[in-house]
């Protein structure tokens, strides 16, 4: 008997620092800290800190290499050439399409695998990547899925386009106007702008004098905000006002309410979705951040909650993370999440995206209708 003890003792013994290594692992992340994209970037700093949170209550240790990139490209290189080399099992983001598709390329050099939680370019896994995996749906998805939802509430038939011409922007428009065609809506207008400018009145006088029926902007929250804001001054009056994510699913763009409210989004993730965990995951995040998550918070979380849990089974190995990302499937806040190849994508999660509308400063679910929290606001109303 003693001996089956003593036996018993020294296999825990033996276990304990297999046990410990195997629930450590280092991950790098990479987002826009600092900079012109912080309001966003912020949700997804914060949505990972709520994963690391609960990886620990499942007996992960997340160490986190966190860099900066303030939203430019080069800096984002820099931060996955020092990442490469520090351990890490693996990376998450960055944030922009310009930075991800320029780090995806390095991720793929130095075989590091990179979940990225919300860069929407479709060509950064249109590459045949094999260490690169994407949570969001890409820039096409945007496209559709709230042209489908303008579409299911009017008959629209025309459509205007105003964009910044980035990354995102360029991306998101075309398949767009791709999408548009397929439907029949005749563009009558096709506005790129660089980022951050002053004034666009001159523009949307342009786009006034069209009259069509939708108006699509994608842009960051300043010019989102500025935009809806120089619409309203000189009067422009859609059927409806579309936005393509980023800066028009913003807490800073919902509280300008004489000018957000109506405006119709395209997101990745809302709080009325029925996936595990969605509701739970606005409460914690509202409770301990004093504001309500973006879509680009649940993706930072389940991006670092995937990465880390297949990181620590792999025991760091970045050959077996790669494999497990590859293999898995997973089922939490954004739903079903398997990396799959298809339509030319590689490792691209097929995600379901959803509409949001702001109806009095509050965004809520409108589209598809097993999603629906609320019936939308259609056509927009007459500015007051």
């Amino acid at each position: 008997m003693f001996r089956k003890i003593q036996a018993t003792a020294l296999a825990l013994i033996l276990a304990l620092p297999v046990a410990a290594h195997a629930a450590k692992v280092k991950i790098g992340f990479i987002n826009s800290i600092t900079g012109p994209e912080a309001p966003i970037g912020e949700n997804i700093t914060n949505g990972v800190s709520l994963a690391i949170e609960d990886l620990k209550k499942k007996g992960i240790n997340v160490d986190l290499l966190k860099e900066d990139d303030t939203g430019k490209p080069q800096i984002s290189m820099s931060a996955m050439e020092k990442l490469a080399g520090e351990g890490i099992a693996g990376v998450v983001g960055p944030y922009t399409s310009a930075c991800a598709n320029a780090v995806a390329k390095l991720a793929e050099k130095y075989k590091v695998p990179e979940v990225i939680p919300a860069a929407a370019k479709e060509e950064i896994t249109r590459q045949g990547y094999k260490w690169v995996f994407r949570l969001n749906a890409p820039a096409d998805k945007y496209a559709s899925v709230i042209i489908d939802a303008a579409l299911g509430m009017g008959k629209p038939k025309t459509i205007a386009f105003i964009y910044e011409n980035t990354d995102f922007g360029t991306s998101t428009v075309n398949s767009a106007k791709a999408y548009a065609a397929l439907k029949g809506i005749r563009v009558v207008a096709d506005e790129p702008y660089s980022k951050g400018s002053p004034d666009y009145r001159s523009t949307l006088t342009k786009i006034k004098a069209q009259k069509p029926d939708l108006i699509f902007m994608v842009s960051y929250v300043a010019d989102a905000i500025l935009l809806m804001r120089q619409s309203r001054e000189i009067g422009l009056q859609p059927q409806a006002f579309l936005g393509g994510g980023a800066g028009f699913t913003t807490a800073q763009f919902a509280k300008e309410t004489d000018i957000s409210n109506n405006v119709l989004s395209s997101t990745q993730w809302t709080k009325d979705a029925k996936w595990p965990g969605a509701r739970d995951f606005f409460n914690r995040y509202k409770a301990k951040f004093g504001k309500e998550p973006t879509y680009h918070a649940a993706c930072g979380y389940e991006s670092m909650m995937i990465l880390a849990e297949t990181a620590a089974k792999a025991g760091g190995d970045r050959e077996k993370t790669r494999a497990g990302l590859k293999s898995g499937s997973w089922d939490g806040i954004m739903g079903n999440v398997k990396f799959d190849d298809y339509d030319g994508f590689t490792n691209q999660n097929n995600h379901q995206m959803l509409v949001e509308q702001i109806q009095h400063g509050v965004y809520e679910t409108v589209f598809p209708k097993q999603y629906a929290a609320r019936k939308a606001i259609y056509p927009f109303p007459r500015w007051k």
